[in-house]
């Protein structure tokens, strides 16, 4: 996606239009299906090889973890500490596509441009009657152009003195009516072309920073189906139903549990809860037709912990799954956790934690609508990953084997709730009961702190409160 003789001597808004028709040109003839693309860092030099950091593209679901990036090898144009890449897609009449890419301590020509982070993440989903995408977390962590910090708006064209031009949080967004709905959406973090020499680059040189590129588009419902007829032969196809009339399994879960290594492993899930052994049971609604881990019901909002020491990434949602995230362990074990109610600050794509450290919580998002709240947890050792998302494995002997915390902090994720002049002890996390305020007079101080007073009552409408038991002096202040 070279669009460099286009943008250079273009104004902003003339520049913006042009992303629109180029992108929309792109989207328009797709056939039904999901695709994802992404990079997190590309460098187009005219006549010479330039250089990229390794590309993903999906159907198949994949994630990299790349390691320092520098171009040239001395990185005097473009050098990043760390680059992580991940794609997803899955066709279907639901048909939905994600890409996410992120470069870490970026610096350009030397410290001109330079970013803590740059995260580019795009979305779509179609369905049969509607479509929808979003550029999900894309921004920076601490951007600062030619020695002024930036907070850049979608589509803002920077000037680059008199040797270039950037464009910042580059997007587009279109959907697709006909024949079936559909959404293609794309987005570069930060796209900066040269228009004079610099650096060490001739003019019309290229450097893509955070690019991500998600396209689906709904598959035609197939026709409903005819009663089957019986038939006069007794042996069975591998694509005839069952003799129960449940749809064939379209792929096997693995008898295998691989050892892991002397890493200090905990427990998933925070408090009580409660578990069973059905990984390979059968489910509708999943890839292949069985379920990849286990069920680990808790009360909502109870705190999901990193099972190891790791890296997040794939934070975001998706429809069976909910709210969601992915956590890699330090030997390349992935571990899938799902339905969460909500986020803590550290479940950011690319953040490291520890064992133990909060990631979420405990609740029923996406296709766990109306069932008891609970964490669908998944173990992909590293040696399957080559199976793609079939490669889970039954977690039950681990969670058995992991350690319980009997304690958990919150001293790294403080600020996250309003500040309180009351006495609180030790960081932790207790739920509270939600109260209507709707009866507090504005000229009565005293009537909202009597409605927010907590009570000894639990229930779904619980608040999460950052201290490990409730206040034993006076109610919280508003």
């Amino acid at each position: 996606m070279n669009r460099l003789v286009s943008r250079v001597l273009l104004i902003p808004s003339v520049a913006a239009l042009c992303v629109l028709c180029l992108a929309s040109g792109a989207a328009g003839d797709r056939s039904a299906g999901a695709t994802a693309r992404a990079w997190a860092i590309k460098v187009i030099v005219p006549g010479q090889p330039g250089s990229v950091s390794r590309v993903l593209t999906a159907p198949d679901d994949a994630v990299a973890f790349d390691g320092a990036f520098a171009y040239p090898a001395d990185g005097s144009v473009v050098s990043a500490s760390s680059v992580t890449t991940s794609v997803s897609a899955a066709s279907g009449v639901q048909a939905s596509a994600g890409a996410t890419s992120q470069a870490t301590s970026l610096s350009l020509f030397g410290g001109e441009i330079v970013a803590q982070s740059v995260t580019g993440e795009t979305h779509a989903s179609a369905g049969s009657s509607s479509a929808s995408g979003d550029t999900g977390v894309t921004g920076f962590a601490g951007l600062v152009v030619l020695g002024q910090p930036v907070s850049p708006t979608a589509n803002q064209t920077i000037q680059l003195a008199d040797w270039g031009v950037a464009i910042a949080l580059e997007q587009n967004s279109q959907r697709i009516d006909k024949p079936t709905p559909g959404h293609h959406d794309f987005v570069t973090a930060l796209d900066i072309t040269l228009t004079a020499d610099h650096g060490g680059l001739p003019a019309q040189s290229e450097i893509q920073i955070g690019y991500a590129e998600a396209n689906a588009q709904a598959s035609e419902a197939p026709p409903l189906p005819k009663a089957p007829t019986v038939s006069t032969s007794t042996v069975k196809t591998p694509h005839e139903p069952r003799s129960n009339g449940l749809p064939p399994v379209l792929s096997r879960p693995l008898g295998v549990t691989p050892p892991q290594n002397a890493q200090g492993y905990v427990f998933p899930v925070y408090g009580p809860s409660s578990y069973i052994d059905t990984y390979g049971a059968l489910r509708g609604d999943v890839s292949g037709g069985w379920h990849h881990g286990d069920d680990i019901f808790a009360p909502l909002g109870a705190p999901l912990l990193a099972v190891a020491h790791g890296t997040v990434f794939s934070v975001g949602w998706n429809k069976v799954g909910g709210w969601r995230l992915w956590l890699r362990d330090d030997s390349g074990w992935l571990y899938y956790y799902a339905h969460l109610s909500a986020y803590s600050p550290l479940a950011v794509n690319g953040a490291v934690v520890n064992a133990g450290d909060v990631l979420g919580f405990v609740g029923n998002t996406g296709d766990a609508q109306g069932t008891p709240y609970h964490c669908h947890f998944e173990v992909h050792p590293a040696q399957l990953l080559g199976l793609g998302y079939d490669g889970a494995v039954d977690p039950t002997k681990y969670l058995d084997a992991w350690r319980r915390l009997q304690d958990v902090r919150f001293d790294a994720v403080t600020g996250w709730t309003p500040s309180t002049s009351a006495a609180t002890p030790k960081a932790g996390a207790v739920l509270l009961q939600s109260s209507d305020i709707s009866s507090a007079s504005g000229l009565d101080p005293a009537s909202l702190q009597r409605a927010i007073a907590p009570t000894a009552t639990e229930g779904e409408g619980g608040l999460l409160v950052p201290t490990a038991q409730q206040p034993t002096s006076k109610p919280i202040s508003p």
